[in-house]
C-alpha cells in the first residue's frame, strides 16, 4: 500500500501557468508522432521476462536490434514519461529511485512503470496505473499523447514508453509505495540530448559493439545516475520532443537474437 509522501519533496511546488500554450502545442505535436514499424506480433511465441519492474542495464529500440524470431514473443510492459513545465519554462520528466531494500536493481533510477496486467486496456493504462501505484500520480491528471517505439530490456522484456503531459504540477502530491520507491524527483528532458554530464561504456554481444549511456544528475544534496534502459528511453523521448538527434553517438546494436531463445535469455 502507498505510504505518505516525501518529507521533503524534490519536485518544486512552484509552477508555470497551468495549461500553458507551450504544453498545448507539444501535445498537438506528439499526437501526430508515429514510431517506426516493428515486427509483427502474430509471428512470435511468448517469452516471459524475468523482472516485474522495468529497470535494466541494457535497453534498445526494437528496430535497432533487428529482432525477428518465430520463437520469440517477449512479455509486455510500459513506462510513463510524464512531462511538465518547470518554473524556468523547461520541460521536465518525473523519475523515481527504487527502494534500497529491493533484491534486484535496488537504488537505481527508473521511470514509473511495470508489466501489463490482464485487466489493462492498453499500454497507456499500464503506465498510468503503475505510476499511480508507485508514486500516487492520479491518472486523471495525465494527458497521454503518444507512445514511442518498443524497447527490449536486458531480459528481453518488451517495454512501451508512454508519453503523458502533466499540466498542473501543483496537483501532484507524491505518495510513495515505500516497498518499491525510495524517492521521486524530476530532471530536465533536454539533458538527455546533451553531452554534458554523460559518460558511456562500450560492450559487445555476438560480435557487435554498442554503448551503454550514463547521465550524472545532481539536485540539492542528492546525486543520481540515470543509465541503461531508462537512459535509452529518455534519449529517444527527448529526440522526439525536441525533434533533433542527441549531441553524441548512440551506437545502438545491430545484432540478432541467438538461435536458442528461452526464458533465461539475456543481453550482457
Amino acid at each position: 500500500m502507498p505510504s505518505s509522501s516525501l518529507s521533503k519533496p524534490i519536485i518544486s511546488s512552484k509552477t508555470c501557468l497551468v495549461g500553458s500554450s507551450r504544453l498545448a502545442a507539444l501535445a498537438q505535436q506528439l499526437r501526430l508522432y508515429k514510431h517506426p514499424p516493428t515486427f509483427d506480433d502474430e509471428e512470435e511465441e511468448r517469452l516471459e521476462g524475468s523482472a516485474d519492474k522495468v529497470v535494466s542495464q541494457v535497453g534498445f529500440v526494437e528496430s535497432a536490434t533487428q529482432v525477428k524470431s518465430e520463437r520469440f514473443k517477449p512479455k509486455r510492459a510500459a513506462v510513463l514519461i510524464c512531462l511538465f513545465e518547470g518554473e524556468g519554462g523547461d520541460l521536465r520528466v518525473i523519475l523515481t529511485k527504487r527502494s534500497s531494500g529491493l533484491s534486484t536493481h535496488s537504488g537505481e533510477v527508473a521511470l514509473p512503470g511495470g508489466k501489463a496486467d490482464e485487466g489493462d486496456a492498453d499500454d497507456s493504462q499500464t503506465a498510468t496505473r503503475e505510476a499511480h501505484e508507485e508514486i500516487g500520480l492520479d491518472p486523471s491528471l495525465v494527458n497521454v499523447v503518444t507512445v514511442l517505439e518498443p524497447f527490449l530490456s536486458k531480459h528481453l522484456l518488451r517495454v512501451i514508453p508512454v508519453i503523458g503531459i502533466l499540466s498542473d504540477i501543483k496537483a501532484f502530491k507524491p505518495t510513495l509505495c515505500v516497498a518499491e520507491v525510495e524517492a521521486v524527483f524530476d530532471a530536465p528532458l533536454e539533458m538527455f540530448l546533451k553531452d554534458e554530464n554523460r559518460r558511456s561504456e562500450e560492450r559487445e554481444w555476438m560480435e557487435d559493439k554498442y554503448l551503454i549511456h550514463y547521465f550524472d544528475y545532481e539536485v540539492g544534496d542528492k546525486k543520481y545516475v540515470i543509465w541503461g534502459l531508462t537512459a535509452g528511453i529518455l534519449i529517444r523521448a527527448a529526440s522526439v520532443v525536441y525533434q533533433r538527434p542527441p549531441d553524441f553517438v548512440e551506437q545502438n546494436p545491430k545484432f540478432k537474437l541467438p538461435k536458442a531463445v528461452n526464458k533465461d535469455a539475456t543481453m550482457p
